[in-house]
């Protein structure tokens, strides 16, 4: 592994700042690995794959589902898709995308077949959330192992193409159906020209810097291939082009070796007038090369076109629009957490569920200036016959407190009770702290969601 001290460095600041200002990992209930971001209708969906907690190999067995209309508050909805729902499909739920046509959304995702084999699939839905069916009931890629990692991109004039692969990059081009293709399966020519010349030792087989990953993306005419660089531990590496079927020459690096996880995965996009750059490390608690966490950071241009390196740093801090406390949100709607898992049910969905005394949740920027709020609803509940509590705080775990939310045993996550109380009269903009309190050894109480009333 590289430079073990700088990784150390950055796991103790990014782990030291999740209290106050840090916003990565972006999400903090889940193991979450290869981000997918689409922006579709003002809102952005980041798809991730899912690693298992405890793993120590790639278990990963769905897909899921995050959004924001903010950059900093991003709201969990579950696993959007599983590969069971290929009826080819054997494991691996490994890195996807989606992305609109005509209202119709397509992820394409890798899986293996029951034969063994690599192949990718895809899926398709009404609604961004899904549910996602398989259309074609067999791959729609099946090369080989080296079937990975797919990223499909729609070009200025209607025609779209899809890359992927390890240890080199596949292209073809897809019909407008989005679930069929036209023509051969291409390369891009695995030459130190297009990706660059690999560090240490190199081989026949892998001898640029071009590992897996692909990402797709355009920016002014120009082509920007990001992907996964080896050696590993991996780096996030760059080409553009003026055409999209090349050729492509190497920029450089766009994020080095940082953050605990020997793989990395780009995804990039344009939003609300910034572009933005998300990637995993390992910065959670119990985090390795297995059990990854998604982070962003915003992408930034030089004048010619080329990338500014970044580092793994704490993340978006500045919402791009306040968070009104006036209308339901989901529980599940966070910027940071510690102690708290997300779950799921038939009866309400998506929610959370608070581990241990002590464990918070944090939304950030609550825009109180239009009303002001004097009371405060939530749907909860508790197995737990005690002293079990919510607290609702003001800009710190320990800030002013404005609240305090009695749980009453409800005896189990299929019931639930709505609790409304006074609270201290709020104004302005705050980050908004909820802290929940009991002495149960685990799953303290559980939490679906609340809204602030005059």
């Amino acid at each position: 592994m590289k430079h073990p001290y700088k990784i150390v460095i950055i796991l103790i600041t990014i782990l030291n700042c999740s209290i106050g200002e840090a916003q990565n990992p972006i999400v903090q209930t889940n193991y979450t690995a290869d981000p997918a971001p689409m922006v579709f209708n003002g809102k952005v969906y980041l798809y991730t794959s899912h690693d298992e907690d405890e793993s120590t190999w790639f278990t990963m067995n769905d897909w899921r589902l995050y959004t924001t209309e903010d950059m900093v508050n991003w709201t969990d909805h579950g696993a959007a898709l599983s590969y069971k729902e290929f009826s080819w499909a054997k494991m691996n739920a490994w890195a996807p995308q989606c992305i609109e046509r005509k209202g119709k959304f397509y992820m394409y995702v890798p899986n293996t077949t029951r034969d063994g084999k690599g192949a990718i699939g895809v899926a398709v839905a009404d609604s961004p959330y899904g549910p996602f069916i398989d259309p074609l009931g067999k791959p729609l890629i099946s090369n080989g192992n080296a079937d990975i990692d797919p990223t499909v991109f729609i070009d200025d004039d209607g025609q779209a193409y899809l890359f992927w692969g390890n240890p080199v990059c596949y292209y073809v081009k897809l019909n407008e159906d989005m679930i069929s293709y036209d023509g051969e399966i291409k390369q891009i020519p695995n030459t130190t020209e297009a990706f660059g010349k690999r560090e240490g030792k190199a081989n026949n087989e892998r001898p640029t810097t071009y590992e897996e990953g692909p990402w797709m993306y355009k920016r002014n005419s120009l082509y920007y291939l990001f992907f996964a660089a080896g050696p590993i531990s991996e780096h996030i590496g760059y080409s553009t082009s003026k055409n999209i079927e090349g050729p492509w020459t190497y920029k450089g690096i766009v994020m080095p070796t940082q953050g605990g996880s020997f793989t990395n995965h780009p995804g990039i996009i344009d939003f609300k007038g910034k572009s933005y750059f998300f990637y995993h490390n390992a910065a959670l608690p119990g985090g390795s090369g297995f059990t990854r966490s998604v982070c962003v950071e915003e992408l930034k241009f030089n004048k010619d076109g080329t990338i500014v390196q970044m580092n793994m740093t704490e993340g978006i801090k500045q919402s791009l629009n306040p968070l009104n406390p006036y209308a339901k949100t989901e529980a599940e709607t966070i910027a940071w957490s510690e102690g708290v898992k997300s779950m799921k049910n038939d009866v309400v969905g998506n929610f959370i569920t608070a581990k241990y005394d002590n464990a918070y949740t944090k939304v950030k920027e609550v825009d109180f200036r239009k009303k002001g709020a004097s009371k405060f609803t939530a749907r909860i509940g508790t197995t737990h016959n005690g002293n079990v509590s919510m607290e609702i705080r003001l800009d710190s775990r320990d800030g002013e407190l404005l609240g305090t939310v009695r749980v009453p045993m409800t005896g189990g996550n299929d019931r639930w009770a709505v609790q409304t109380i006074d609270i201290k009269k709020v104004s302005g903009i705050h980050d908004l702290y909820f802290i929940f309190k009991g002495k149960a050894a685990s799953q303290i109480l559980y939490f679906d969601y609340w809204m602030f009333s005059k």
